[in-house]
């Protein structure tokens, strides 16, 4: 059986509906499990039990400090090993955000997977698209952000949930193999283009003054981790592609632009309030479930969503709309 974890959240929930998809016998698992799915709740080290699981799609429990990632992950590895779990697949960030402000979480995991005696596969997934548009601002007259002229390799999350359903399904001819899968390199300036408004750039001095002054309901660590995607963005630092998405679906990726356009476009000021299924777009995970590093950060651009069209919601209410 395949389980995948933090199946409450976007990408594990797309990986495993791409799985029932594709025929495999798979669940998933979350702290707050829906119906059918197990419980794991990976701050509980002694309660994690992979009895019965051949397969695991380890999707990055993120949404906390370092320390605390790397403890969960390496719960998960023992346990896994323990249990007769034969083929680990961890989603980790792609080899280009080495710089980022989560990525020692990523790595560090990504060490023990390697070390552990178990066959693993490294997914070293982009930074989604729908991410890309929902950190843009809407200003009076168009949008604002803090990426100036740079581009982001971006991919549609549904290609990098196909992609870890694609080898959690038959994973022996990747074992051992870590793949980069980022997408097309799109702009500010082509979300904008497309949206049919102007693109202001703003100052990294000023974002961070908005997320640290505008923004009380951030958690600590997501202003450092929102700063450091805008700089990397912006200075040419996640533009760069790799076949490795397009040669695993065996088919053309999904359009980064058109996906970072709807995630834009969905809270445009003026439109109605965005519903359930269209907050979907949004790459973040669900409630107390495993979240990855882009859901990390996508809460927080979601809260700033909030504060930029004067809704004052607290981080609960941000967690539930996008949920």
């Amino acid at each position: 059986m395949i389980l995948v974890t933090g199946a409450n959240g976007n990408l594990g929930a797309a990986t495993l509906a791409a799985l029932h998809a594709r025929g495999a016998i798979a669940t998933g698992s979350s702290r707050t499990p829906s119906e059918g799915m197990r419980r794991l709740d990976f701050d509980d080290h002694s309660g994690i039990d992979l009895a019965g699981v051949s397969i695991l799609a380890l999707v990055s429990a993120g949404y906390a400090e370092d320390d605390q990632v790397v403890r969960r992950h390496a719960a998960v590895l023992d346990a896994a090993a323990r249990d007769g779990v034969r083929h680990v697949i961890y989603t980790s960030l792609t080899g280009a955000g080495d710089h980022l402000g989560f990525a020692l979480a990523h790595r560090a995991t990504e060490r023990r997977v390697r070390a552990c005696s178990l066959p693993w596969t490294i997914l070293r997934n982009g930074l989604y698209a729908e991410l890309f548009g929902a950190l843009l601002m809407w200003g009076d007259d168009g949008v604002e952000s803090a990426f100036g002229d740079g581009a982001l390799a971006a991919v549609a999350r549904a290609d990098l949930a196909e992609a870890a359903a694609i080898i959690a399904a038959d994973p022996a001819q990747h074992t051992g193999r870590t793949y980069d899968l980022t997408g097309a390199p799109i702009t500010t300036a082509d979300v904008a283009d497309r949206l049919g408004v102007p693109h202001r750039t703003i100052g990294l001095g000023e974002y961070r003054r908005r997320l640290l002054n505008d923004m009380p309901d951030l958690l600590p660590f997501q202003p450092p981790m929102l700063a450091s995607i805008a700089t990397g963005i912006r200075h040419g630092f996640l533009d760069g592609t790799s076949p490795d998405l397009a040669d695993i679906l065996v088919r053309p990726m999904s359009d980064p632009l058109a996906t970072a356009v709807a995630a834009a476009s969905a809270t445009r000021p003026g439109r109605s309030q965005v519903t359930a299924g269209s907050a979907r777009a949004f790459p973040h995970g669900g409630g107390h479930a495993v979240i990855d590093h882009a859901a990390s950060v996508s809460l927080a651009a979601w809260c700033r969503r909030s504060y930029s069209l004067g809704l004052r919601w607290p981080l609960a209410e941000c967690r539930r709309r996008v949920l």
